[in-house]
């Protein structure tokens, strides 16, 4: 029963999200950026496993991830100055996120 709470909660997050993203794309990036999974997820952690301490380092690992995965949005910010088309972005935004996946572990073995 969890589970589908979790599906159906992140099912309407990402669909009201996408929705608002044509009305209000401001409104729309900014729900998205807001921690809203981090808010759902640490709560249902909790629940499922009932480790304090679990749920804790969750947290501190997400706290670490978040800047690390900005990197993502850095090909947009370049897309005028090189020429890229949206889809190009995007590819060269998924490509590092694996490298923004090994700092993450990095970063986590040496702060925990």
């Amino acid at each position: 029963m969890l589970f589908v709470l979790n599906v159906v909660i992140s099912a309407l997050i990402i669909s009201t999200a996408a929705w608002l993203s044509r009305r209000a794309p401001g409104l729309a990036g900014f729900m998205v950026a807001m921690p809203v999974a981090t808010l759902i997820v640490l709560p249902l952690s909790y629940l499922q496993h009932g480790s304090s301490e679990d749920t804790v380092n969750l947290a501190r690992s997400i706290l670490v991830a978040l800047p690390i995965t900005l990197g993502f949005f850095v090909p947009f910010l370049l897309t005028e100055r090189l020429q890229l088309s949206f889809w190009t972005a995007y590819g060269a935004g998924v490509v590092l996120l694996p490298a923004g996946y090994v700092l993450h572990r990095l970063a986590t073995r040496w702060l925990f």
